[in-house]
């Protein structure tokens, strides 16, 4: 990830958010879903917000913006990244 990617987070609808990760010289979209039981389990008293934000960062210090889905569950992430649930 380049340390001037910018992560801006949107709540579309409960649960629902728009993800866009720009890095200045190209941006991508996603659409992130988010169970309530599942943010009050991970995020740790952080903002919906803050955890999404932090969720990408921690997908983009592993691949980059482009081979991250367009749409996803948060809980997706487990399938692809063992550590995920510990290292949030």
């Amino acid at each position: 990830m380049s340390r001037s990617a910018q992560i801006d987070v949107s709540e579309v609808e409960p649960g629902v958010f728009d993800v866009v990760v720009d890095e200045f010289v190209s941006a991508r979209s996603f659409r992130v879903m988010l169970k309530d039981s599942d943010y009050s389990r991970l995020a740790k008293g952080r903002p919906r917000e803050t955890f999404i934000r932090d969720v990408f960062r921690f997908l983009l210090t592993r691949e980059p913006k482009e081979n991250i889905l367009g749409s996803f569950d948060i809980m997706d992430i487990s399938t692809y990244f063992q550590e995920f649930e510990k290292e949030i």
